[in-house]
């Protein structure tokens, strides 16, 4: 059986990946899949704790989790098509469409 700790800090190594994704990357596709990576990573943490305390209830959350996620995922797409129809670019310092 694999410890807790390795799955911890696997969770914390995707988590900081996806982090250093969102705060260097310019691209918006690649933000959007950053955050995805966070919520991977945040899921992982889940599962595992749900695992060494023998309890459902972390895996129910990751269920909400994925589903939130796949909705974010969709929504977050349509919105970039839409700027990068109107803007042709998906620099996310270049948009300034949605500010008032």
């Amino acid at each position: 059986m694999v410890p807790l700790d390795y799955y911890l800090i696997l969770s914390a190594v995707i988590f900081a990946i996806g982090v250093i994704g969102v705060l260097v990357r310019r691209n918006l596709i690649v933000v959007l899949m950053s955050i995805e990576l966070m919520l991977n990573a945040v899921n992982l943490t889940f599962i595992a704790f749900s695992r060494y305390l023998a309890s459902m209830q972390g895996q129910v959350v990751v269920i909400f989790v994925m589903a939130v996620a796949a909705a974010e995922a969709v929504i977050g797409l349509a919105i970039v098509i839409s700027v990068f129809r109107h803007r042709r670019t998906l620099d996310p310092q270049e948009m300034q469409l949605l500010k008032w």
